[in-house]
């Protein structure tokens, strides 16, 4: 793997974390949805996780599970901004953030 293909899965992991800094006091839902900065930077950050899904892929060669799903929401986020859901958001927050960064800390660990 090349050092560049590394800084790709390293930005993720950062992204991700940075995410989890961000909504470590939004307890629930109704919290994120009114806090605009949050989801303001949230969604900045899953922007940098598309961006950089897709290049590790195109270079790598590696798969990595729902890069299709994660680089057409960064596509989304920054094309059709006015049609984000909030409850999609969380959710990914949630549940898939936190199995992609295991993913992601397991490719860089081989």
């Amino acid at each position: 793997m090349t050092e560049r293909s590394k800084k790709y899965l390293s930005d993720i992991v950062f992204a991700i974390g940075l995410i989890e800094d961000f909504t470590a006091e939004t307890p629930d839902y109704s919290t994120f949805v009114s806090d605009k900065k949050t989801k303001s930077a949230v969604e900045r950050q899953l922007i940098i996780i598309g961006e950089a899904v897709n290049n590790f892929c195109k270079e790598s060669g590696i798969a990595i599970n729902s890069s299709v799903q994660i680089v057409n929401f960064r596509n989304r986020i920054v094309h059709a901004y006015d049609s984000i859901d909030d409850s999609i958001v969380w959710v990914i927050i949630n549940k898939y953030l936190p199995e992609l960064k295991i993913e992601v800390e397991n490719i860089l660990e081989h």
